[in-house]
């Protein structure tokens, strides 16, 4: 056998090879960029040499507690600075960040505390009640890091768990200590909870190497030139903002924070600090068109708006455009670091009618340049359906961004990359020039307002109800929300309760996003076999 000589004496060492990781995109940023404007919030202004120091403090502050590698350091935090900065130094300790929606209820958050065995959480004072009572559920017993923002609401001001203070607690680090680079690029950084559709949330573990290409593959797909100004309307909680920390900080961009989605802030910051991109959910370019003529701004240049969930109809493509954005269309899931798929737009697509642009851009498009594979396959034979735009599969994946697994779930992950694919469960057809379109989810997920909501976990809530023999939930239209959850319920023989009764009993036992918008009662569609007929209430809810 001949000797390859590309491989003789051609080895790996130090000098040409180094894990991928995004926590560099802050060290090199502060060096070229050190006095640049990084952060914004309220009367905090913070340069490129500050945000790295104070991430930096964080991560010695975290090593001095004894928190390292495989150490889970847990957030409940608004977009905020905080936030950013932990981004960054509890990688930069070793430990793994896991960043908590902050809308979910006490029980829930108690068990990812338990079951991602978080040593530390940061806390705001906002979410500090949901917090405590979270801990007293909790085998665990973290550190707890309060942070004090001067832009709470006034109503949590006095609001403690008896923690240690951030600022003393980053005081307490040092800006020269030498983090630690990731031994491997396969070591994880993050870990983030998507709620599935049965049973307890899993944790979905992002690895150094994903979160490098998800965040420069951002790059392309949002069209971001160097020094971007990015408004912080998407939760960082998402999918670590879908990657964004680390791609906006790879270009020396400028960090606009805002602790909640409000229509007159998100126009004030836009139009006082030039804002280029922004990214969330529908609702949110809702809230944005149904701002007040009043309580608009001039908008200095053309804002790229890149939007997740449902496709924005004619009409709200339209009324964005004319109020100065350009609407970018992505899809993904938490297990692909977020967007993973962009509906990459041809302009020649722009001279066509309005709803043959519509119908364009309401596919979900092609795969990000940094994911591999993707595809619409048949899940039985894992074959490629026809590119027919009429013949249903699943939508697969593969790749550098797609999740190491789930944590402590080996099943869920071997299910999950059956066929060596990500099978996402959601169904799609693929049209002849390779773009795919959604057309349902397999799982009967709900989308309210950028929230996966699961159907099963609703309706296992309402069967606590002591009249409720029979319910299904499915997802209705929304003109603000994008989807919410609608219930059919079938009482018990005998037993009465009204619509206003079901939704109040949901609320105590339900996050508020997940309460039934709707309550219908209604024999519910059933096969012979007696399996629900979920399509029928759904067209039902739609109109069809």
């Amino acid at each position: 056998m001949a000797v390859n000589a590309y491989e003789q004496g051609l080895d790996r060492n130090p000098a040409n090879h180094q894990p991928l990781t995004p926590l560099l995109f802050l060290e090199r940023t502060a060096q070229v960029y050190p006095d640049f404007p990084a952060i914004v919030h309220g009367a905090i202004r913070r340069d490129y040499r500050s945000f790295r120091d104070r991430a930096v403090q964080l991560a010695h502050a975290l090593t001095t507690c004894g928190i390292g590698r495989g150490d889970t350091v847990a957030t409940l935090l608004p977009n905020i600075p905080e936030m950013l900065e932990c981004h960054f130094g509890v990688p930069m300790a070793g430990a793994v960040l896991n960043t908590i929606n902050t809308r979910l209820d006490a029980a829930t958050i108690g068990y990812i505390l338990d079951h991602g065995h978080a040593v530390a959480v940061v806390v705001d004072r906002e979410f500090m009640p949901v917090l405590r009572a979270a801990l007293a559920e909790c085998a665990v017993h973290p550190l707890v890091i309060e942070v004090h923002d001067a832009l709470a609401p006034e109503a949590v001001l006095g609001e403690t768990l008896g923690g240690v203070d951030y600022e003393q607690f980053i005081a307490g680090g040092r800006a020269d200590f030498a983090w630690a680079m990731p031994r491997d690029e396969w070591d994880a950084i993050t870990l983030s909870y998507t709620s599935g559709t049965t049973g307890n949330p899993k944790g979905v573990v992002y690895h150094h190497r994903g979160a490098y290409l998800l965040a420069t593959g951002n790059v392309l797909a949002a069209d971001m030139a160097r020094h971007p100004t990015y408004l912080w309307t998407l939760p960082m909680f998402h999918c670590n903002g879908w990657c964004f920390p680390w791609t906006v900080t790879a270009l020396a961009g400028l960090h606009v924070c805002l602790r909640a989605v409000r229509g007159p802030e998100m126009w004030r910051l836009m139009s006082d600090h030039a804002v280029t991109h922004l990214c969330g959910a529908p609702i949110v370019m809702a809230t944005l068109l149904a701002t007040h003529d009043s309580d608009r701004r001039d908008l200095p240049h053309r804002v790229q708006f890149v939007v997740a969930g449902a496709p924005p109809p004619e009409a709200v493509l339209a009324a964005m455009q004319d109020a100065g954005f350009a609407v970018c269309h992505v899809y993904g899931l938490t297990e692909v670091y977020g967007p993973a798929v962009v509906n990459a737009w041809h302009d020649a697509w722009n001279a066509k009618p309005g709803p043959e642009r519509a119908a364009l851009m309401a596919r979900q498009g092609v795969r990000y340049l940094a994911l591999e594979g993707l595809d619409v396959i048949d899940p039985e034979t894992m074959r490629p359906v026809p590119p027919d735009g009429a013949t249903m599969g699943e939508v697969m994946m593969r790749g550098n961004v797609v999740m190491k697994g789930y944590l402590k779930d080996p099943a869920a992950t071997q299910s999950a990359f059956a066929g060596g694919w990500f099978h996402t469960g959601d169904l799609a057809v693929k049209d002849p020039d390779g773009y795919l379109q959604l057309k349902d989810r397999s799982k009967d997920i709900i989308i309210s307002g950028g929230e996966n909501i699961s159907s099963i976990e609703v309706e296992n809530a309402l069967y606590k109800h002591p009249a409720v023999a029979v319910v299904a939930v499915v997802a209705k239209p929304d003109g603000h929300w994008g989807e919410t959850p609608c219930a059919f319920v079938e009482l018990k023989p005998g037993m009465s309760a009204t619509p206003e009764e079901v939704i109040g009993f949901a609320r105590q036992h339900l996050a508020a996003f997940k309460v039934p918008s709707h309550v219908h009662f209604a024999d519910i569609p059933k096969t012979s076999t007696g399996k629900i007929q979920k399509h029928v209430l759904r067209d039902r809810v739609r109109g069809g």
